[in-house]
């Protein structure tokens, strides 16, 4: 596997924070001229579902692909390790040899630099409202909502469409509702 640009992210969900992040990756390939391929790692990629790992690592792949919408890019897993100090090396054998990481995350630059790997930090935008574990919530709540479309217009404010009707139309805004306490469907 050659070296790549890469952007590495849980993605639980893809909300418009990862796009964000994945625009800026592909606008700095371009303006670098860059050869390198883009290739974007879904970590955490073995996670048990749970409230913070709805999703599988393939539909979070399915997430991404249907938001690149043809745009050019490798998808690959990558499995936790539970040892930061040795991640870095771990995450090789999935993503690649040392390249370039575009990240957001101040810990992953640090680990990644310390690993050799040339680090391009990009700023996080509006992070009060693109977290995961609020837009999780948010899906969660909305999971009771018996009108289907105001649950995909009130989630498209911080969530790409395209990936809100795939989960929509695959049901898996269902599973959180039975992983939280529950509740009475409403509307």
């Amino acid at each position: 596997m050659e070296s790549a640009l890469i952007v590495l992210g849980r993605f639980q969900p893809f909300h418009n924070g990862h796009a964000e992040m994945i625009n800026g990756a592909i606008s700095y390939l371009g303006v670098g001229d860059s050869d390198l391929p883009l290739r974007i790692c879904i970590g955490s990629s073995e996670a048990e579902q749970s409230l913070d790992n709805p999703w599988t690592a393939e539909e979070r792949e399915q997430m991404i692909r249907v938001w690149l919408d043809g745009i050019d890019a490798e998808i690959v897993h990558v499995p936790d390790l539970g040892d930061p100090p040795n991640y870095v090396r771990h995450a090789e054998k999935f993503h690649g040899p040392p390249g370039t990481i575009f990240t957001t995350d101040q810990s992953t630059s640090d680990l990644y630099r310390e690993a050799d790997w040339f680090v391009v930090e990009s700023d996080l935008v509006n992070r009060e409202d693109w977290q995961g574990w609020r837009i999780r919530a948010t899906i969660q709540m909305l999971s009771t909502v018996m009108e289907e479309e105001a649950a995909i217009a009130a989630l498209s404010v911080n969530m790409p469409e395209s990936v809100v009707r795939l989960i929509f139309d695959n049901g898996w805004q269902r599973r959180l509702f039975h992983m939280g306490t529950g509740g009475e469907p409403v509307g």
